[in-house]
């Protein structure tokens, strides 16, 4: 079936939902009627009082294939991604082993994704010290940004980078207007000793928000010399704000994302040895999350998207509780907009204000504006269909990540994804799976002068 209509009395168009119906054909939105509009012998899907939106898009995704297929792989990552509703993901340069900061590196992971996507699939480049010569490389190949840690990552793999680093990419990345992913925590020993590795409000503390605010300061003082692309990944500490509102004023290449779980958990309610919710940078206090609240309201989030960086329960520590030698990850990719649709329930935010930070702002973030992100004529036909009315709990069941552990686990959520299309395909039907592998690799190709 490659031509049907998609009606619902409630379709996200020009940032509201108002009654209209979807001509789908060939893979693309072939126009946008308004209400109630049959035509003849085309399959026409009646959504009723649904919610009909642009696919999500998760613009920070690890999956760790090739190398790590234990922590996740592209299969089941991309299963749990539509599940979720998330239509294009694009995955990050680490934890795959080997990591992605050469050429040859990224044409295993093409090769490993191979006949696995069930949603489309872009990709970063990663920044180390070693490999300031293979940056170009891996932007003519279609990344679609370059990241770089400044603290420790995890992995040894890939060390973190230095001013000195960044300024030698800097000029590459101009050349291509190709933005710059910063994890911006700079460690230093202003920390307390840890005298118990289970409490979590000592892991907490072992990670300071000055940690995150000195390389944010870094972050922009690279942008600003080389009035470069900077993107900030994953702000956790609310003190960054003020820093980033100010840089916001002078240029409009300084970006931020913050993600589900700094949104909807608080460090006064995480157990001790739990460290089932250990991220880097950490779940902050309550007054904390309800600044990045506030900072979302008003707009100072460009886009929100899952970090997902699962692992195995025993890198989680999940029996030890130690939270200073588990693995730093959440795993989330399938439930993002339930999630976030909850959180936004209690705070009395519009669904009209989320949907945008979860399509059409991560689309213009990665040069795909033109494609993907709305519902609009002549887009590519990836859809979701939500149940806003309807509240489930999260139960192992339904969780189609590799591994079960999530510190979602057993939580109310409103918003049930109930139907998904991929490139005008339905592959999420009642959600359920319907239809495999319908996804597609994608390529930055808009900014390569050649």
């Amino acid at each position: 079936m490659t031509e049907f209509l998609i009606y619902s009395k409630q379709t996200f168009i020009e940032n509201a939902f108002v009654e209209a119906t979807l001509h789908i054909k060939d893979g693309k939105i072939q126009n946008v009627n308004n209400g109630y509009q049959k035509l003849s012998n085309l399959p026409f899907f009646d959504y009723g009082n649904l919610v009909v939106i642009p696919g999500i898009i998760d613009a920070h995704v690890h999956i760790n294939e090739p190398g790590r297929e234990d922590w996740e792989g592209f299969y089941t990552a991309t299963k749990a991604a539509a599940m979720g509703g998330v239509t294009t993901l694009i995955e990050m340069p680490l934890n795959a082993s080997p990591v992605t900061t050469t050429v040859e590196a990224f044409k295993l992971k093409q090769n490993a994704a191979t006949n696995k996507l069930h949603v489309n699939c872009g990709f970063y480049g990663g920044t180390i010290p070693s490999n300031t010569n293979d940056i170009e490389g891996l932007i003519k190949e279609g990344v679609f940004g370059i990241k770089g840690f400044l603290t420790h990552s995890g992995i040894d793999e890939f060390p973190n980078i230095t001013q000195k680093d960044l300024e030698a990419i800097a000029p590459i990345l101009k050349k291509y207007d190709v933005p710059l992913l910063l994890h911006c925590e700079l460690s230093d020993e202003d920390v307390p000793e840890v005298e118990n590795p289970k409490s979590y409000i000592e892991y907490l503390h072992s990670r300071p928000q000055h940690w995150e605010t000195n390389a944010i300061e870094l972050a922009i003082a690279i942008q600003k010399k080389f009035d470069i692309k900077v993107h900030i990944v994953h702000l956790s500490a609310s003190k960054g704000i003020e820093l980033i509102n100010k840089a916001k004023k002078e240029t409009d290449k300084l970006t931020v994302e913050t993600c589900p779980q700094y949104l909807f958990f608080n460090a006064e309610a995480i157990p001790d040895a739990s460290p089932i919710f250990k991220c880097a940078p950490p779940i902050r206090e309550k007054a904390n999350n309800d600044k990045l609240w506030s900072f979302l309201q008003s707009d100072g989030f460009n886009f929100l998207a899952s970090d997902h960086s699962p692992a195995p329960p025993a890198r989680k520590q999940l029996e030890s509780g130690d939270f200073f030698k588990a693995w730093g990850g959440i795993s989330g990719l399938q439930f993002t907009l339930p999630v976030l649709y909850t959180e936004c329930k209690k705070r009395g935010v519009k669904l009209e204000k989320l949907i945008p930070l979860l399509t059409e702002n991560p689309a213009k973030f990665l040069g795909l504006e033109n494609q993907k992100g709305l519902l609009k004529k002549g887009f590519d036909a990836d859809i979701t269909v939500l149940d806003k009315n309807e509240k489930f709990k999260l139960t192992e069941t339904i969780i189609e990540h590799k591994h079960k552990a999530t510190p979602y686990l057993n939580e109310n959520l409103n918003g049930l994804v109930k139907h998904v299309f991929v490139n005008g395909i339905q592959v999420v039907n009642n959600s359920k799976m319907h239809k495999e592998q319908q996804g597609k690799l994608l390529f930055n190709t808009l900014n390569n002068p050649f």
